[in-house]
């Protein structure tokens, strides 16, 4: 294991820092679990970001299996998934546009229940059909990782990207959800879901218009 790690030290490196950023860079995964956490809670918010994880598995499955490389030579095929992708924020933000929540009466509870499996699906859909997260594994297994790279190595490249979206959409939840932050946003839900929902739809507009080469 070691003499692979310092065969392909340079694609570890490339990979990791390029997770980083990606995860950090804002977009549809950050507005949603920055909603969750402030309109439903820490766990929620955690369970979300667990299911953002469990999606990235599944684009490094399909990646690892060779998929992003016929997807990368087929337009049409990945025309269909960024416009399903966009399509999908599109719905999410004008739920969001267009709902309206009467201001939380009950200040002991500032925050709306929901169920660990709704916030684990919705954290799985919104990353799985994020036009932005396949575009970024189709530019890692296309131009950063070598087709001669060994199985362990691309499924520990999978590990890492999950394990950086993990440990960055946690530390957003677990900032936001603290005692001393959280009032300051409840105050301001009904604002925080227009804002939310116009920052998806240009997201998504913007996705929609990418083309990868």
């Amino acid at each position: 294991m070691e003499f692979l790690i310092n065969t392909y030290m340079a694609e570890i490196i490339a990979v990791s820092t390029i997770a980083i950023f990606m995860a950090i860079l804002p977009g549809a995964d950050f507005v949603m679990v920055t909603r969750t956490s402030i309109y439903n809670g820490r766990f929620s918010g955690l369970y979300m970001s667990l299911g953002m994880c469990l999606s990235v598995c599944i684009h490094a499955s399909y990646s690892i299996a060779g998929l992003a490389v016929v997807v990368a030579n087929s337009p049409w095929l990945f025309s269909a998934i960024k416009y399903l992708g966009a399509a999908y924020l599109i719905y999410i933000s004008w739920q969001l546009l267009t709902t309206r929540e009467s201001l939380n009466k009950d200040k002991g509870n500032p925050t709306t229940q929901m169920s660990p499996f709704m916030a684990l699906r919705l954290g799985f859909t919104c990353n799985l059909l994020n036009p932005k997260t396949a575009i970024f594994f189709l530019s890692i297994f296309t131009q950063v990782v070598s087709i001669d790279t060994p199985l362990i190595m691309q499924v520990s490249y999978g590990l890492i990207i999950m394990l950086a979206h993990f440990v960055w959409y946690s530390g957003v939840v677990l900032l936001l959800s603290h005692p001393s932050i959280l009032p300051r946003f409840n105050r301001q839900k009904q604002k925080i879901d227009k804002v939310a929902g116009f920052v998806l739809m240009l997201i998504a507009i913007k996705l929609s218009l990418v083309s990868y080469v």
